[in-house]
């Protein structure tokens, strides 16, 4: 009896560029404020997608943090556990910030290109 076996690497590594981290962290602090950003002390080490965005174009990874105000301190549970709690008032937040993000990048982009 014999078995072939192929291994597939999976994702890359999603490494935040410093230079957009930084923008993505100024832009956080003006739209919901600096006591509600955090910046993790230590990087995951879950597999995203968005490493394929990040390999190509200088990016940075951001959460969203949307636990209830209800869930108790200390019952975190993984965003894909069927015990997940959001708080749906999160969304308006999290739509803020990506259009203030997008628009402060076209603005950005457009007076690169006038200039």
């Amino acid at each position: 009896m014999s078995a072939d076996i192929s291994f597939d690497d999976g994702y890359p590594v999603v490494a935040n560029d410093p230079a957009e981290a930084a923008f993505a962290a100024e832009v956080a602090h003006e739209v919901l404020g600096p006591e509600r950003f955090f910046q993790l002390p230590r990087p995951l080490t879950a597999s995203e997608d968005f490493s394929h965005v990040a390999d190509r174009r200088p990016a940075a990874y951001l959460l969203l943090g949307a636990c209830s105000p209800d869930h108790p301190a200390g019952a975190d549970v993984d965003d894909h556990s069927p015990l997940a709690v959001f708080d749906d008032s999160m969304l308006a937040d999290g739509a803020a910030l990506l259009a203030a993000l997008a628009l402060r990048r076209l603005a950005s982009a457009a007076g690169r290109s006038s200039g």
